[in-house]
């Protein structure tokens, strides 16, 4: 076979020149007229050179294919420009002599050492040492500095998972999420949030709803050819070695990147983006206030707004949620929502859903063993996954939200439907130990800490995707319902065990009625049963159930808490109501099942009916499907109060009295009374071990560095809202 040319010899005149096919250029058309679209402006805002300004530019060693094609405005001082080629229309703004500062560095407005091929260049711009500058529109301030290739091709998509006029489909760009495979593939693209990518990646079997997606996103995007790059204002690039096919928003700072193909870098003057030092992005998109720095790969990714990567991590087939951070780290094919951390080497995660305000530990391998020949499975974390160091964790598993795993090699794919949960791979005794409710019996200034965080930490000036971001909400209320049922069944049956009664049948209803009677009733009769879980691990050995007592009276303590709050808050927006009309403006029965969409609660029912709404062409844009996001969300504190007050009825048995709802209020008192000792307690835990006084010469100097539990600021920040909580609940009582 005959080899075929790989590079091709060409008329000089060629260049600048024929950007757009011609079976592309419409009728009556030429090859600028998307450029002047972009542009706004009329092509009368410039002028051809004056003789005197072709001569003084030639004077300062500048060529130029054809004078004719280099247009200016009134305000151009041609001496600014000196030893730079220039190729097809060129047109220049307001060019003066005047010096742009940024930070501390100081360039003189001008265009020297560069070759620059058709493109737009704003007011006041500095382009100096750029090697080839093509097929750019280039706003108002900019700075372009040392840049060896910066171009746009004629079907440039600028990371959005779309095929141009012509192209096959072979050349469209998808991003592999949640699994290797790629059978839950998503085509990126600019505006995407994690709640769309579930929606696409989740509902697999819904094939009517996969096709309207594809089309959807397909047809979000003008799909003619011969758009240029664009280099929004105020935006510094500096030296960066190739840039291709990329669309950068203002206020953008680029600096020392390797190589940036096929991307939107979303930026703005309130939220601008930073990519940093031996960066390389290829195939992506880039969220508003995002920073990118020192050795990180990204390819076939979407990172949310107000995201960082940095220290050489990795992101491939990936989507990376609002407000998170990662370094040091390999992230592949994954969907994770927002306010997830990962900071630490050697951390790596695959193949996973992870439902946001996440950590992974240093030495966190999830995901990473291979248990077939086959490409592996998947993983569903819940919010508030937390695997600790060194953890290992195989494919296929489902955790419960906020399951903290301590440090160890799990052999085996787990279910572990427990929230608020620490599991331990107890090796000496072969068995995998779970304790319920550990987050807030044992831990309880990180879990209300992580709300308070994660809250604060939320920079966003525009929340399209929208975050819940307590960790008590509907959706881990219904897991501890959940869990409540399960550990009065498996209660039920260790006490069966240990009397012998475990022969004859008994229906799961009938175990639960007997749990819940043993759990209500003291701690002696059932402390010394050996409860075991069932179904929660692949493997013949013990899954240990520990401390059920105190989680199943947590689990209690916390569906209380998470109600009452939610009334609270229902009752001091409407000042005149009192338990009679609470009843009645709340009153229905329970919603049992939510899902996360993207950080956001939404009922099963409302996401059936989104669906219906796509598949049925009702909804037939993104932003359409982002009304309906806004709509839920606007409507989503009621219904969380809803589900609170059915939960509280549940609670008691179906009924609540106003005796009872007096009850209520006042053992949330005692137990936000509890959270504050607790988140008190659990913070001075680290004060008082003797151990990690070690280091200080003194009891003085080890304050002086580590502060106390009693100066602590979020220790007093819960002491001030317990206070406030005690004078709200005393003001609902009054209605009563």
């Amino acid at each position: 076979m005959d080899n075929v040319d790989n590079v091709f010899v060409v008329s000089a005149d060629a260049i600048g020149r024929d950007f757009i096919p011609a079976q592309f250029v419409p009728a009556g058309a030429d090859e600028y007229y998307l450029r002047d679209q972009q542009v706004g402006r009329s092509r009368t805002h410039w002028r051809k050179l004056r003789p005197d300004e072709i001569e003084a530019l030639v004077r300062n060693a500048n060529t130029c294919a054809d004078w004719d094609l280099f247009l200016v405005t009134d305000e151009f001082e041609p001496r600014l420009v000196r030893a730079c080629e220039f190729f097809g229309l060129v047109r220049i703004g307001r060019l003066r002599n005047v010096v742009l500062k940024h930070h501390d560095l100081h360039t003189p407005a001008g265009i020297t050492n560069s070759r620059i091929i058709a493109c737009d260049i704003g007011d006041d711009v500095a382009i100096h040492a750029v090697r080839s500058l093509s097929h750019y529109i280039v706003g108002d301030r900019c700075l372009l500095l040392n840049i060896d290739e910066m171009h746009t091709t004629n079907h440039a998509k600028f990371g959005n998972g779309i095929i141009k006029e012509g192209e096959s489909e072979d050349l469209r760009v998808w991003m592999d999420i949640i699994n290797e495979v790629g059978t839950r593939a998503v085509m990126p693209f600019d505006g995407m949030i994690p709640a769309d990518a579930y929606i696409w990646a989740r509902y697999r079997d819904d094939e009517v709803l996969q096709k309207r997606l594809g089309e959807i996103t397909q047809h979000s995007f003008d799909l003619r050819r011969g758009f240029y790059g664009t280099v929004g204002e105020q935006t510094v690039i500096k030296g960066c070695r190739i840039i291709k096919d990329v669309k950068v928003g203002p206020w953008c700072y680029i600096k020392g990147a390797n190589k940036l193909k096929n991307l939107t870098i979303n930026s703005s003057s309130s939220e601008p983006s930073q990519i940093g030092e031996g960066v390389e992005m290829v195939n992506g998109i880039v969220g508003t206030g995002c920073h990118v720095f020192y050795g990180c790969k990204a390819v076939r990714f979407i990172m949310g707004n107000n995201s960082n990567l940095k220290y050489g991590a990795r992101l491939i087939h990936s989507f990376l949620g609002d407000n998170s951070t990662v370094s040091c780290c390999e992230i592949l094919h994954n969907l994770i929502f927002p306010a997830h951390e990962q900071h630490h080497n050697n951390s790596f995660l695959t193949a996973s859903l992870v439902l946001g305000q996440s950590n992974l530990a240093a030495g966190a391998t999830i995901g990473s063993n291979h248990n077939s020949r086959a490409n592996d499975g998947e993983i569903l974390a819940g919010r508030g996954f937390w695997p600790g160091l060194c953890t290992t964790v195989k494919h296929c598993c489902r955790f419960a939200s906020f399951t903290l795993l301590s440090k160890g090699d799990y052999p085996s794919e787990m279910q572990i439907p427990l929230p608020f949960s620490l599991l331990s791979n107890d090796t000496a005794n072969d068995r995998l130990v779970v304790m319920p409710a550990y987050w807030w019996n044992y831990n309880m200034y990180a879990l209300a800490r992580n709300s308070w965080k994660f809250q604060s930490r939320d920079k966003r000036e525009c929340k399209v995707q929208n975050i819940e971001f307590d960790a008590l909400a509907p959706d881990t209320a219904e897991e501890m319902f959940a869990g409540r049922a399960l550990l009065a069944r498996w209660t039920a049956a260790a006490w069966l065990r240990a009397h012998g009664s475990d022969a004859a049948p008994v229906s799961s209803d009938d175990l639960e009625k007997r749990g819940r009677e043993l759990l209500a009733g003291s701690i002696g009769e059932i402390e010394n049963l050996r409860v075991l879980g069932e179904s929660m691990e692949a493997s013949k050995r013990e899954v240990a159930i520990i401390k059920v007592y105190e989680g199943y009276h947590a689990y209690s303590d916390m569906l209380l808490y998470y109600a009452v709050r939610n009334l609270l808050d229902y009752m001091e927006l409407a000042p005149a109501t009192g338990f009679s009309a609470l009843c009645t403006a709340l009153a229905g029965v329970r919603q049992t099942e939510w899902e996360n969409l993207g950080g956001q609660l939404v009922t099963r029912p409302d996401v059936d009916a989104l669906r219906v709404s796509i598949r049925s062409g009702g909804l037939k844009t993104w932003n359409d499907i982002h009304d309906v996001y806004a709509r839920l969300w606007k409507s989503y504190p009621l219904e969380k109060q809803r589900h609170s007050w059915a939960t509280l009825v549940d609670l008691h048995n179906g009924s609540l009295s106003v005796k009872q709802w007096i009850d209520a209020l006042d053992k949330a008192v005692v137990i936000q009374e509890f959270v504050r000792d607790q988140v008190y307690a659990s913070r001075k835990k680290d004060f008082d071990n003797p151990l990690r006084r070690t280091t200080f010469r003194n009891a003085a100097e080890m304050k002086a560095v580590m502060g106390d539990a009693e100066s602590n600021s979020f220790v007093g920040q819960v002491r001030n809202e317990t206070e406030q909580f005690k004078q709200r609940v005393a003001q609902v009582k009054k209605r009563q």
